[in-house]
Protein backbone atom coordinates (compact mmCIF):
# COMPACT_ATOMS: atom_id res chain seq x y z
CA UNK A 1 0.00 0.00 0.00
CA UNK A 2 1.60 3.33 -1.29
CA UNK A 3 0.30 6.04 1.28
CA UNK A 4 0.20 9.05 0.20
CA UNK A 5 -1.87 12.82 -0.06
CA UNK A 6 -5.11 12.88 -2.09
CA UNK A 7 -6.79 16.20 -1.92
CA UNK A 8 -10.77 16.14 0.05
CA UNK A 9 -13.06 16.65 -2.40
CA UNK A 10 -15.84 19.62 -0.73
CA UNK A 11 -18.44 17.03 0.37
CA UNK A 12 -16.90 15.56 2.98
CA UNK A 13 -18.75 14.97 6.06
CA UNK A 14 -17.84 17.66 9.16
CA UNK A 15 -20.73 16.42 11.79
CA UNK A 16 -18.25 15.20 14.55
CA UNK A 17 -15.85 18.37 13.42
CA UNK A 18 -18.54 20.51 14.13
CA UNK A 19 -19.44 19.22 17.23
CA UNK A 20 -16.22 19.12 18.89
CA UNK A 21 -15.64 22.54 18.01
CA UNK A 22 -19.02 23.84 19.54
CA UNK A 23 -20.61 23.62 16.09
CA UNK A 24 -18.31 26.15 14.46
CA UNK A 25 -17.71 24.76 11.16
CA UNK A 26 -14.43 23.43 9.95
CA UNK A 27 -14.83 23.99 5.90
CA UNK A 28 -11.73 21.55 4.09
CA UNK A 29 -12.59 23.17 1.20
CA UNK A 30 -10.94 26.80 2.27
CA UNK A 31 -7.47 24.45 3.17
CA UNK A 32 -4.48 26.06 1.09
CA UNK A 33 -3.02 23.38 -0.76
CA UNK A 34 0.81 24.16 -2.14
CA UNK A 35 2.63 22.69 -4.86
CA UNK A 36 5.28 20.12 -3.61
CA UNK A 37 8.56 21.04 -5.14
CA UNK A 38 8.20 20.84 -8.93
CA UNK A 39 6.23 18.18 -8.87
CA UNK A 40 2.34 17.66 -9.29
CA UNK A 41 1.83 16.38 -5.47
CA UNK A 42 0.11 19.11 -3.64
CA UNK A 43 0.41 19.48 0.02
CA UNK A 44 -1.83 20.83 2.60
CA UNK A 45 -0.41 24.24 3.75
CA UNK A 46 -0.55 23.17 7.29
CA UNK A 47 0.61 18.92 8.15
CA UNK A 48 1.36 17.95 11.22
CA UNK A 49 4.84 17.23 13.29
CA UNK A 50 5.99 14.08 15.42
CA UNK A 51 8.84 15.51 17.33
CA UNK A 52 8.44 14.64 20.62
CA UNK A 53 4.97 13.73 20.14
CA UNK A 54 4.22 11.48 23.75
CA UNK A 55 3.72 7.67 22.56
CA UNK A 56 0.42 7.91 23.56
CA UNK A 57 -3.02 7.09 22.59
CA UNK A 58 -3.69 10.53 22.81
CA UNK A 59 -1.16 11.65 20.26
CA UNK A 60 -2.57 8.47 17.90
CA UNK A 61 -6.23 10.53 18.30
CA UNK A 62 -4.55 14.05 17.11
CA UNK A 63 -3.07 12.76 14.09
CA UNK A 64 -6.12 10.74 13.14
CA UNK A 65 -7.89 14.31 13.86
CA UNK A 66 -6.16 16.06 11.85
CA UNK A 67 -5.93 13.32 9.02
CA UNK A 68 -10.04 13.60 9.13
CA UNK A 69 -9.51 17.38 9.10
CA UNK A 70 -7.67 16.80 5.28
CA UNK A 71 -4.12 17.59 7.15
CA UNK A 72 -2.95 14.89 5.19
CA UNK A 73 0.50 15.36 5.47
CA UNK A 74 2.59 13.99 8.39
CA UNK A 75 6.22 14.59 9.18
CA UNK A 76 8.32 12.13 11.49
CA UNK A 77 11.83 10.99 11.41
CA UNK A 78 14.02 7.79 12.28
CA UNK A 79 15.37 9.43 15.54
CA UNK A 80 12.14 10.55 16.99
CA UNK A 81 11.29 7.18 17.78
CA UNK A 82 7.08 8.30 16.46
CA UNK A 83 7.14 6.22 13.33
CA UNK A 84 5.23 3.65 15.01
CA UNK A 85 2.98 5.94 16.24
CA UNK A 86 2.16 7.62 12.56
CA UNK A 87 1.82 4.00 11.46
CA UNK A 88 -1.20 3.86 14.30
CA UNK A 89 -2.70 6.72 12.52
CA UNK A 90 -2.54 6.48 9.23
CA UNK A 91 -3.16 3.06 8.83
CA UNK A 92 -5.91 2.29 6.16
CA UNK A 93 -6.07 5.79 5.12
CA UNK A 94 -4.60 7.96 2.22
CA UNK A 95 -2.03 10.42 3.74
CA UNK A 96 1.66 11.50 2.67
CA UNK A 97 4.51 10.62 4.80
CA UNK A 98 7.65 12.10 5.16
CA UNK A 99 10.63 11.00 7.04
CA UNK A 100 14.19 11.46 7.37
CA UNK A 101 17.47 9.43 7.96
CA UNK A 102 19.81 10.03 10.59
CA UNK A 103 23.41 11.73 9.44
CA UNK A 104 25.25 8.94 11.02
CA UNK A 105 23.20 6.30 8.58
CA UNK A 106 24.64 8.58 5.56
CA UNK A 107 26.48 5.82 3.91
CA UNK A 108 25.44 3.98 1.12
CA UNK A 109 24.60 0.42 2.55
CA UNK A 110 23.01 2.55 5.96
CA UNK A 111 21.11 4.52 3.90
CA UNK A 112 18.88 1.56 2.24
CA UNK A 113 18.65 -0.20 5.97
CA UNK A 114 17.80 2.66 7.39
CA UNK A 115 14.84 3.44 4.60
CA UNK A 116 13.74 -0.31 4.93
CA UNK A 117 13.45 0.63 8.79
CA UNK A 118 11.25 3.09 8.39
CA UNK A 119 8.95 1.04 6.06
CA UNK A 120 8.81 -1.39 8.35
CA UNK A 121 8.14 1.03 11.07
CA UNK A 122 5.61 3.33 9.21
CA UNK A 123 3.83 -0.10 7.43
CA UNK A 124 4.08 1.03 4.27
CA UNK A 125 5.56 0.15 1.11
CA UNK A 126 7.19 3.37 -0.33
CA UNK A 127 7.79 6.72 1.45
CA UNK A 128 6.51 9.13 -0.18
CA UNK A 129 9.06 12.01 1.23
CA UNK A 130 12.60 10.93 2.70
CA UNK A 131 14.76 13.61 4.18
CA UNK A 132 18.70 14.03 4.81
CA UNK A 133 18.17 15.00 8.25
CA UNK A 134 21.29 17.19 8.98
CA UNK A 135 24.14 17.42 6.48
CA UNK A 136 27.22 14.89 7.52
CA UNK A 137 30.56 16.17 6.30
CA UNK A 138 32.28 13.24 7.00
CA UNK A 139 30.20 11.16 4.86
CA UNK A 140 31.05 12.11 1.15
CA UNK A 141 27.24 13.84 0.04
CA UNK A 142 27.57 11.77 -3.06
CA UNK A 143 27.93 8.24 -1.89
CA UNK A 144 24.41 9.19 0.19
CA UNK A 145 22.33 10.46 -2.54
CA UNK A 146 23.31 7.87 -4.49
CA UNK A 147 21.51 5.35 -2.10
CA UNK A 148 18.67 8.21 -2.22
CA UNK A 149 18.59 8.07 -5.93
CA UNK A 150 18.60 4.33 -5.91
CA UNK A 151 15.75 4.20 -3.36
CA UNK A 152 13.76 6.39 -5.72
CA UNK A 153 14.34 4.29 -8.98
CA UNK A 154 13.34 1.24 -7.05
CA UNK A 155 9.98 2.71 -5.37
CA UNK A 156 11.29 1.86 -1.83
CA UNK A 157 10.89 6.53 -1.68
CA UNK A 158 8.77 8.60 -4.37
CA UNK A 159 10.41 12.02 -3.28
CA UNK A 160 13.72 13.16 -2.15
CA UNK A 161 14.13 16.34 0.47
CA UNK A 162 16.96 17.63 3.05
CA UNK A 163 16.71 19.39 5.86
CA UNK A 164 18.40 21.02 8.01
CA UNK A 165 20.50 22.57 4.31
CA UNK A 166 22.10 25.73 3.65
CA UNK A 167 22.46 26.73 0.06
CA UNK A 168 25.40 25.88 -0.74
CA UNK A 169 24.75 21.99 0.71
CA UNK A 170 21.36 22.10 -1.20
CA UNK A 171 23.63 22.77 -4.82
CA UNK A 172 26.43 20.07 -3.69
CA UNK A 173 23.40 17.41 -2.87
CA UNK A 174 21.81 18.04 -5.92
CA UNK A 175 24.99 17.87 -8.48
CA UNK A 176 25.22 14.44 -6.94
CA UNK A 177 22.06 13.07 -8.94
CA UNK A 178 22.27 11.80 -12.01
CA UNK A 179 18.23 12.82 -12.62
CA UNK A 180 16.26 13.11 -9.40
CA UNK A 181 15.27 16.30 -8.16
CA UNK A 182 15.65 17.62 -4.13
CA UNK A 183 11.96 18.75 -3.53
CA UNK A 184 11.97 20.19 -0.27
CA UNK A 185 14.34 21.71 2.31
CA UNK A 186 12.97 21.03 5.79
CA UNK A 187 14.17 23.75 8.28
CA UNK A 188 13.35 25.93 10.91
CA UNK A 189 11.27 28.60 10.33
CA UNK A 190 8.87 31.05 12.66
CA UNK A 191 7.77 34.55 13.12
CA UNK A 192 10.43 34.66 15.81
CA UNK A 193 13.41 32.18 13.77
CA UNK A 194 13.37 34.20 10.26
CA UNK A 195 16.88 33.00 9.38
CA UNK A 196 15.61 31.43 5.74
CA UNK A 197 14.62 35.26 4.67
CA UNK A 198 17.85 36.31 4.68
CA UNK A 199 18.80 34.12 1.14
CA UNK A 200 17.37 30.36 1.64
CA UNK A 201 13.47 31.12 1.45
CA UNK A 202 14.70 32.89 -2.47
CA UNK A 203 16.54 30.53 -3.51
CA UNK A 204 13.64 27.95 -2.94
CA UNK A 205 11.33 29.95 -4.40
CA UNK A 206 13.43 30.61 -7.36
CA UNK A 207 14.35 26.61 -7.44
CA UNK A 208 11.06 25.43 -6.64
CA UNK A 209 12.15 23.50 -3.70
CA UNK A 210 9.27 23.66 -1.06
CA UNK A 211 10.47 25.05 2.33
CA UNK A 212 9.10 22.80 4.90
CA UNK A 213 8.93 24.91 8.41
CA UNK A 214 9.67 23.17 11.77
CA UNK A 215 9.16 24.29 15.03
CA UNK A 216 6.27 27.19 13.12
CA UNK A 217 5.35 28.42 16.42
CA UNK A 218 9.26 28.77 18.04
CA UNK A 219 9.26 25.83 20.51
CA UNK A 220 6.89 28.17 22.23
CA UNK A 221 9.10 30.67 22.49
CA UNK A 222 6.34 33.05 21.08
CA UNK A 223 4.05 32.32 24.58
CA UNK A 224 6.52 33.33 26.86
CA UNK A 225 7.71 36.72 28.86
CA UNK A 226 10.18 38.02 26.97
CA UNK A 227 8.22 37.90 23.70
CA UNK A 228 4.74 39.18 25.55
CA UNK A 229 4.91 42.77 23.54
CA UNK A 230 4.97 40.37 20.62
CA UNK A 231 2.40 38.47 21.36
CA UNK A 232 -0.17 41.12 22.41
CA UNK A 233 0.48 42.73 19.09
CA UNK A 234 -0.18 39.76 17.26
CA UNK A 235 -3.15 39.19 19.65
CA UNK A 236 -4.92 42.58 18.87
CA UNK A 237 -4.68 41.54 14.99
CA UNK A 238 -6.06 38.31 15.97
CA UNK A 239 -8.78 39.53 17.66
CA UNK A 240 -9.93 41.72 14.11
CA UNK A 241 -10.15 37.75 12.33
CA UNK A 242 -11.55 35.86 15.48
CA UNK A 243 -7.83 33.79 16.06
CA UNK A 244 -5.45 33.16 18.33
CA UNK A 245 -2.01 34.14 18.16
CA UNK A 246 -0.78 30.69 17.82
CA UNK A 247 -3.33 30.86 14.74
CA UNK A 248 -2.08 34.23 13.42
CA UNK A 249 1.95 33.25 13.96
CA UNK A 250 0.65 30.23 10.92
CA UNK A 251 -0.94 32.13 8.78
CA UNK A 252 1.59 34.45 8.80
CA UNK A 253 4.10 31.79 7.61
CA UNK A 254 2.54 29.63 5.08
CA UNK A 255 1.33 33.57 3.77
CA UNK A 256 5.04 32.87 2.20
CA UNK A 257 5.51 31.51 -1.00
CA UNK A 258 6.63 28.01 -1.68
CA UNK A 259 6.46 27.87 2.38
CA UNK A 260 4.30 25.39 4.30
CA UNK A 261 4.18 24.40 7.97
CA UNK A 262 4.06 21.27 10.51
CA UNK A 263 2.81 22.22 13.71
CA UNK A 264 3.38 19.56 16.25
CA UNK A 265 0.43 17.84 16.60
CA UNK A 266 0.10 17.91 20.37
CA UNK A 267 -3.54 17.15 21.50
CA UNK A 268 -6.91 17.39 19.50
CA UNK A 269 -7.38 20.56 20.17
CA UNK A 270 -4.20 22.05 18.92
CA UNK A 271 -4.86 20.23 15.53
CA UNK A 272 -8.18 21.61 15.03
CA UNK A 273 -6.63 25.46 16.29
CA UNK A 274 -4.01 24.75 13.52
CA UNK A 275 -5.89 23.58 10.85
CA UNK A 276 -8.28 26.43 11.02
CA UNK A 277 -5.37 28.52 10.85
CA UNK A 278 -4.89 26.89 7.16
CA UNK A 279 -7.74 28.77 5.85
CA UNK A 280 -7.01 32.12 7.52
CA UNK A 281 -5.84 35.24 4.76
CA UNK A 282 -4.78 37.76 6.67
CA UNK A 283 -4.56 41.41 5.03
CA UNK A 284 -1.48 42.85 3.60
CA UNK A 285 -1.42 45.68 6.07
CA UNK A 286 -1.49 43.15 8.74
CA UNK A 287 1.34 41.06 7.25
CA UNK A 288 3.41 44.38 6.58
CA UNK A 289 2.65 44.74 10.45
CA UNK A 290 3.95 41.54 11.35
CA UNK A 291 6.88 41.61 9.40
CA UNK A 292 7.89 44.91 11.22
CA UNK A 293 7.05 43.51 14.83
CA UNK A 294 9.10 40.45 15.03
CA UNK A 295 12.00 41.96 13.41
CA UNK A 296 12.70 42.27 17.05
CA UNK A 297 12.05 39.34 18.36
CA UNK A 298 14.40 36.93 16.80
CA UNK A 299 16.14 34.11 18.72
CA UNK A 300 18.93 31.64 17.57
CA UNK A 301 17.42 28.56 15.60
CA UNK A 302 17.99 25.45 16.77
CA UNK A 303 20.60 24.60 14.38
CA UNK A 304 23.02 26.61 16.37
CA UNK A 305 22.74 24.17 19.39
CA UNK A 306 23.05 21.42 17.19
CA UNK A 307 26.40 21.86 15.96
CA UNK A 308 27.51 22.83 18.85
CA UNK A 309 26.68 19.47 20.27
CA UNK A 310 26.89 17.60 17.32
CA UNK A 311 29.89 19.25 15.16
CA UNK A 312 32.58 17.16 15.55
CA UNK A 313 30.53 13.96 14.70
CA UNK A 314 29.28 15.33 11.60
CA UNK A 315 32.62 16.80 10.74
CA UNK A 316 31.56 20.61 11.20
CA UNK A 317 33.85 22.40 13.52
Amino acid sequence: MVVRFIPMDSGFHCDRAMQSLNIRTLSLSNMEYKQLGDTNEKLPAIGMGSWKLEMNEESVAALKRGIELGMKFIDTAEIYGTEPLVAKAIKGEEVFVATKVWPSHFRHKDVLNSCRNSMNALGVKSIDLYQLHWPNYNIPIKETMRAMEELQKGGKIRHIGVSNFSIKELEEAQACLKSSKIVSNQVEYSIITRDPEDALLDYCKRNRITLIAYSPLGHGELFKEKNRLLADAMGVIGSKYGKTVGQIALAWLVSKAQTVAIPKAGSIKHVEENFEAGSLKLSSEDLNELDMLSESFQKNPLSIEFWQKNGEEFGRR
